[in-house]
């Protein structure tokens, strides 16, 4: 096609510079110029439709690298195995290769994770699963999304020997217990523990251990083991025998976050089981970090802890439905033995409370 059009324009040229008596050498020569720019610019413009190679100025490829998303997690307490799949993701680089930016917000006493995430400093949150449908009764649109623990891990202490078998038993002992403890109104009014004398346990186990008639309440990772390294022997009763056994250190955020985000909560459920996977088989290593994180954390302590932690974590529902799993009936559960204590007023529809489609599959 450029051929035929150059002959066309050079027919015209030399029909000027024979019919045309008045035209210059000149004109001939500008006519040559613009056949030869004719015949260079058309066949320049044939190659390209054919090979597309000549255009310098190819659109750019899409080759950016994606910024990871920004997340704070903040948990309910200073760093401790409790917390260790979360701290095991964030330094070895989990979250970061699953697109995130994590930062990791210790608790502690005076932080309440619920109020953190319910002001947007913090889009995930550790409670207890009642603290969710609590939070919820009273107008916070929390969503628990994963347990980490899938039985409560809450025990009472005593010292071994004493005549206790069961909850009944607590009656006529001086008994250490938190202020505002749930599982605790629930076991006054199941039990009739009408004539236990309260002390508020302050953390020290003191004065427990010049008592030997008292028990101090605790978890499974905590306190027996620290008596333990005191040399005390002890014995203990599981909460969760009692039938109040709510589901432990949840994962939460709200719903708006969920709605808005639910690939950056599955990416960040994901990446948390695998850092959790990741300190069951590097837990010296992982519990060295926390040490660094947390000074007064004591690596025997921790040590000890491994094995009550592992079988909360991967026992029971997860063995077979995947960590994290949680379950409407024990929901529904909870959500019962709350009302039934006053706790929560509202009979929450329990599927808006928590939700399992964002774990792996």
């Amino acid at each position: 096609m450029g051929s035929e059009l150059a002959r066309e324009e050079f027919e015209k040229c030399k029909n000027i510079l024979i019919g045309g008596k008045c035209m210059r050498k000149s004109v001939g020569i500008l006519c040559l110029i613009f056949v030869l720019f004719i015949v260079n610019g058309c066949g320049a413009s044939s190659d390209k439709r054919v090979t597309g190679s000549l255009d310098h100025k190819a659109p750019a490829v899409a080759n950016e690298t994606k910024k990871p998303v920004q997340l704070t997690q903040v948990t309910s307490f200073f760093p401790g195995p409790d917390f260790a799949g979360i701290y095991a993701a964030k330094k070895k680089n989990i979250y970061e290769k699953a697109g995130l930016d994590v930062t990791v917000q210790p608790g502690g006493p005076e932080v309440s994770a619920v109020q953190v995430v319910a002001s947007g400093k913090a889009q995930i949150g550790i409670a207890q699963a009642y603290d969710v449908l609590l939070a919820r009764d009273q107008g916070t649109p929390l969503v628990a999304i994963f347990t980490t623990y899938q039985h409560s891990p809450r025990v009472l202490v005593f010292h071994k020997g004493q005549p206790i078998k069961g909850f009944g038993d607590l009656n006529g002992r001086e008994a250490y217990i938190g202020p505002g403890q749930v599982y605790w109104d629930y076991l006054t009014k199941k039990y009739a523990l009408d004539k236990v004398k309260m002390l508020k346990y302050t953390g020290s186990l003191a004065n427990f251990a010049y008592s030997k008639e008292a028990v101090v309440q605790g978890f499974l990772m905590n306190e027996p083991i620290e008596l333990k390294l005191q040399s005390m022997e002890t014995d203990y009763l599981l909460v969760s025998d009692s039938g109040f056994d709510p589901y432990s250190n949840v994962l939460f955020t709200t719903e708006k976050y969920l709605k808005d985000n639910p690939e950056t909560v599955q990416n960040y459920l994901k990446a948390t089981i695998e850092g959790w996977n990741y300190y069951y088989a590097n837990t010296e290593e992982i519990n060295a970090y926390l040490k660094e994180l947390n000074p007064g954390a004591s690596l025997e302590r921790m040590k000890l802890a491994v094995e009550p932690m592992k079988d909360l974590i991967y026992g029971g529902d997860a063995a077979g439905k995947g960590m994290g799993y949680m379950s409407k009936q024990r929901w529904e559960e909870l959500r019962d033995q709350l009302l039934d204590l006053g706790i929560i007023k509202k009979k929450e529809n329990i599927e808006d409370a928590f939700t399992v489609k964002h774990l792996p599959k």
